[in-house]
């Protein structure tokens, strides 16, 4: 009994203290809000734009390397990325378009990289999120490009031949699949939705778990969640938020067959961001029809000692057997090697398009194997 008093004594004693601590939190983030909302009227006397991407990755640049634990890195990125986001909406909310419906893994890759205190926009199509972002009707829109395991997602590659958009920044996302139902029990279903990607990315547990039950395509995995929400024979495959969103239960959690599942996510704007320290840049180009081409424009590269990180090729649509070139390289546009390289390259190339220079994010590129195959292939090493 003693001992009992001791530790509720002890227990009643720290969380007084945390209590205390976290009310001194909160006046902090009030005062923060309160010169936040003195920053925007600054601003905007001045025309100066609301939002400061740059400014940002420094706040969490400084704020990580000030961190001496135990509070986990990640954790204390993603709570000063909402006190960022709640504080941009004080000034002005932010307004992106993504590629919906609401519980998409898009979804949760835009509220990863930009909070929740935005002005979200779901819309049915990739074409659509460039749309709104062309015409002025969000700031940004957020597009998948690649996953690790089921590579490029051609149709976004296709949409900056045809727009004037720049990439801003990447996202790269860890892909967490899951079988949903109204009930979660899996003797009741006769019927599974998912978007193709991510049935493709769980075959093996479906044959092995539910086989034998049809599989239909959805336009993405959240669509398949709300098909799901309103049948009791059917299950979807999606995201732990679509569960949430459509009242779903799970029958299975993380079926993907590779746990090292990740896609990566573009964010578009109509101007790409000044040198951040550790960039990425973005071409799009295609060759003249002659041996040894590829070779010409990509020597330069080497020469300058340029890490090339991706390459895919992509038909033109424009006439048959004319391909456009994408390649991520690291550095910056502004860079001088880089600019120097790029400058060297635009007279060999019949069309050159510089698609955004970016923050990097701290991973290998997703199809790192196919783009040093292909530059193999060209006698490029």
């Amino acid at each position: 009994m003693h001992r009992n008093k001791e530790t509720n004594a002890s227990l009643e004693r720290l969380r007084n203290e945390i209590d205390k601590i976290d009310s001194e939190i909160l006046g902090l983030l009030d005062r923060r809000a309160n010169i936040a909302i003195d920053i925007a009227a600054i601003k905007r006397n001045a025309n100066l734009k609301l939002h400061s991407p740059e400014r940002e990755k420094a706040i969490l640049k400084r704020i990580t390397s000030l961190n001496k634990g135990p509070f986990p890195e990640e954790a204390l990125k993603v709570i000063f990325r909402e006190i960022i986001s709640a504080s941009l909406s004080l000034e002005e909310p932010l307004k992106v378009a993504y590629l919906g419906p609401e519980g998409t893994f898009t979804n949760l890759a835009s509220m990863r990289h930009f909070g929740s205190s935005v002005r979200y926009t779901p819309v049915n199509s990739i074409k659509d999120v460039f749309d709104m972002v062309e015409g002025d009707k969000v700031d940004y829109g957020v597009v998948p490009v690649e996953n690790s395991n089921e590579g490029v997602v051609s149709y976004t590659l296709d949409m900056f031949m045809d727009y004037d958009l720049k990439i801003s920044a990447e996202i790269l996302f860890e892909i967490s699949h899951n079988i949903l139902s109204k009930s979660g029990d899996k003797s009741k279903v006769i019927k599974i939705y998912s978007h193709p990607q991510a049935t493709a990315q769980c075959k093996i547990w479906l044959e092995a778990n539910m086989p034998g039950i049809p599989i239909f395509e959805s336009v993405s995995t959240a669509k398949a969640a709300e098909v799901a929400s309103i049948d009791n024979e059917v299950a979807a495959i999606a995201s732990e938020l679509a569960a949430e969103i459509y009242d779903l239960q799970f029958i299975g959690r993380q079926i993907a067959d590779k746990k090292d599942n990740y896609t990566r996510f573009l964010v578009i704007a109509k101007n790409y961001l000044p040198k951040m320290g550790k960039d990425k840049t973005s071409i799009l180009f295609s060759l003249k029809d002659k041996p040894g081409a590829l070779y010409e424009v990509l020597h330069p590269f080497k020469k300058s000692k340029i890490n090339l990180t991706k390459i895919e090729s992509r038909p033109s649509k424009r006439r048959a057997w004319d391909y456009i070139f994408f390649v991520d390289m690291e550095g910056h546009i502004d860079d001088k090697k880089v600019r120097k390289a790029i400058d060297v390259i635009r007279d060999t190339c019949l069309y050159f398009k510089h698609l955004g220079s970016y923050p990097s994010t701290k991973t290998r590129c997703l199809c790192r194997q196919k783009s040093e195959a292909m530059l193999k292939a060209d006698n490029c090493f």
